[in-house]
C-alpha cells in the first residue's frame, strides 16, 4: 500500500536517475530508506564502472550495507525508478529488504511481474512487499527521452 511519503522518496530516486542520464548511463535511480530516513542512494553506472552489476539497486544495497555494517537490511524499503531485473530482485531478497516501490514497469526485463514474477516463485524464500505507481509517468518519460536521444 502506497504511503504519503513514497512520492518524496521516489522523487529522490528520480534525482539519482538524472545523475545517471547526465553521465550517459541508462537513467535508473534508487534510494534505500529505513525508519523514514534515507540511508543509501544509487544510480546506474555499468558503463562508467565497466561493471555489469552496477545497477542503481545494487549500488544502493552496497552503500547501505557499508553504512550499516551489515548485509542484512531488514526494515528497509527500496525506491527505484524502474521495475527491478532478476539480478537486482535476487540481491534484495538476500539482503532481506522488506519492501520495494518502483515507478515504471519493465515489460522486457522486470522481475516483479513485468517479464517474470520471481517474487511469487514457489522456491522464493523471502517474498518482498512490492508496490508500484508513484511518479510512473515521470520515470517512464525520463527513460523514453534518454533512448530517443541516443537513437538520434
Amino acid at each position: 500500500m502506497l504511503r504519503s511519503r513514497d512520492r518524496n522518496f521516489m522523487q529522490q530516486a528520480l534525482d539519482e536517475a538524472r545523475h545517471a542520464a547526465a553521465a550517459g548511463e541508462v537513467p535508473v535511480g534508487a534510494v534505500l530508506v529505513r525508519d523514514g530516513a534515507v540511508i543509501a542512494r544509487g544510480h546506474n553506472t555499468p558503463i562508467g564502472d565497466h561493471d555489469p552489476t552496477a545497477h542503481a539497486e545494487i549500488r544502493a544495497l552496497r552503500a547501505a550495507g557499508a553504512a550499516l555494517g551489515n548485509y542484512r537490511l531488514d526494515g528497509c524499503t527500496l525506491y527505484v525508478t524502474l521495475e527491478p531485473c532478476p539480478m537486482c530482485l535476487a540481491a534484495m531478497t538476500h539482503a532481506r529488504i522488506d519492501r520495494v516501490v518502483y515507478a515504471a514497469p519493465d515489460p522486457r526485463a522486470g522481475a516483479c511481474g513485468g517479464a517474470i514474477d520471481l517474487n511469487r516463485a514457489p522456491w522464493h524464500h523471502h517474498p518482498l512487499v512490492i508496490d508500484t505507481g508513484p511518479c510512473e509517468q515521470e520515470a517512464a518519460e525520463l527513460l523514453r527521452t534518454f533512448f530517443e536521444d541516443r537513437r538520434d
